[in-house]
């Protein structure tokens, strides 16, 4: 009876692991279908295979999209951002994870209410500020912004990682002669590294794919990111849809490879985050 229960069971998990891989694969079989088809194909049929594939869409899109510039651009703001982010956070999360400090439920309120509030509500103030300080169409104060932004989860993921380090082992290096900086560099950083590289494969995600404030503050041609580059294909009156499709393939295919490729690691890292909170 036991048997054919667990027989049941397997067959159950494994009908609800196919329908949710279809859901989560089938747009993006989709989206690599449509771009091999042309514009006139896609309108007509957009679930028939191509009847004639169309490399071509691939270069006017890198073209047209100007990527060669594109890419480097959110290369630059990505990479900055998780530097930033990465050595910030890890410091200060440190810090409060290892002293006593009386005013931690005000830290952490603030920390909670500056992750959950919109952007939208300071955006408008910020973008005057930043116009002040002759910041607008700068990568790196769009970097500066996604940090500040960013920061707060950073803080909260790696405080766990620092509180779940046994505390022996911090007052063994001290007891050897080891300061304080040496204890952070040469101790902690090393066990917490799964933590850190998980906060910049996350950063790097959100900071690659953001939007707003990206086409907000950075208006000039030449200091675009792929993202804003990718929007501005879609014409006003007309666009070309395959063209369209095969530029998000080529925005998403470094996103979705980078993913598969730290995936192990980064199941690892957000599981040992949950250790202790």
């Amino acid at each position: 009876m036991r048997l054919v229960e667990s027989r049941l069971t397997l067959w159950v998990c494994y009908i609800l692991l196919g329908i949710f891989a279809f859901i989560a694969l089938f747009p993006i079989a989709l989206l690599v279908l449509n771009s091999l088809k042309s514009a006139a194909q896609i309108v007509q049929n957009p679930l028939g295979l191509p009847q004639l594939i169309r490399w071509q869409n691939f270069a006017n899109a890198w073209n047209h999209a100007k990527f060669s510039q594109t890419f480097v651009n959110s290369l630059i703001v990505s990479g900055t951002t998780i530097a930033l982010v990465c050595t910030t956070s890890s410091l200060t999360a440190y810090v409060i994870a290892r002293r006593k400090i009386k005013s931690w439920k005000i830290f952490t309120f603030y920390l909670l209410a500056t992750t959950t509030a919109p952007i939208q509500l300071y955006i408008f103030p910020l973008y005057f500020g930043f116009a002040k300080l002759g910041l607008i169409n700068n990568i790196f104060g769009v970097a500066l912004i996604y940090t500040a932004l960013y920061s707060p989860f950073a803080v909260m993921l790696l405080r766990t990682y620092f509180l779940a380090v046994p505390k022996e082992l911090e007052e063994a290096a001290i007891v050897d002669g080891a300061t304080h900086w040496q204890v952070f560099w040469r101790v902690m950083l090393p066990i917490v590294s799964p933590g850190i590289l998980t906060v910049a494969l996350i950063i790097g995600l959100n900071s690659w794919n953001e939007f707003l404030i990206a086409t907000t503050f950075l208006q000039k041609q030449e200091n675009m990111t792929a993202v804003i580059a990718f929007f501005l294909l879609s014409g006003q009156y007309s666009s070309d849809w395959g063209e369209i499709m095969a530029a998000a393939l080529i925005i998403v295919v470094p996103v979705v490879a980078l993913f598969v490729f730290m995936q192990k690691r980064f199941i690892e890292g957000m599981a040992g985050g949950s250790v202790k909170g």
